[in-house]
């Protein structure tokens, strides 16, 4: 199939928001696949489509992607292992968030529970925080930041790298005068 006949994918319609009747196909992702501009894709049911977006954009669960042709490929996320993560009470959860959050980490903040990718520095921290851990495989989802979704547009998307590494930092980047 030459590059010309493939269908592209160029508008993102968010969940909910698109006739998921008019669905051809969907394609499972994992979180680093749904941050893109241009890729091609196959579908679950054996659709190959080009995502030709103008921008790399997020994609979410249940997100509808207009082909050019007419109809929509329907965003699934992956499950990812990663791990759950639970505190005591409402101070604790708060604490966890702030460790993970002063490491620049993408974490889901999903009910009671904080989700992030296995990474044995950050787990070890974690255990020493007195946090509950639990080794999962659902989709991961992690929040976009302080500026939404367009942080990721702006250089900041932290890629994970598979293998051991050490290289998580405790920083003294500025924060302004009153971070400590």
């Amino acid at each position: 199939m030459d590059q010309e006949s493939i269908p592209r994918a160029t508008v993102v319609h968010r969940a909910g928001t698109w006739p998921e009747a008019e669905a051809r196909d969907s394609v499972l992702v994992d979180f680093d696949d749904r941050f893109r501009r241009r890729r091609l894709y196959t579908g679950e049911g054996g659709l190959a489509f080009l995502l030709d977006l103008p921008e790399a954009t997020v994609l979410h669960e249940g997100d509808g992607l207009a082909l050019a042709t007419g109809g929509f490929v329907r965003v699934k996320a992956a499950p990812e292992p990663l791990v759950e993560i639970t505190a005591k009470d409402h101070e604790h959860f708060a604490r966890l968030a702030w460790h993970l959050g002063n490491r620049h980490l993408p974490t889901q903040i999903a009910g009671d529970r904080l989700l992030i990718r296995d990474d044995h520095v950050i787990v070890h921290m974690l255990e020493g925080l007195g946090a509950t851990l639990r080794k999962v495989n659902v989709p991961f989802d992690p929040e976009g930041g302080a500026y939404g979704e367009h942080n990721y547009n702006q250089g900041h998307h932290h890629h994970h790298h598979h293998g051991d590494h050490d290289h998580h930092h405790d920083h003294d980047h500025d924060h302004g005068d009153h971070h400590h």
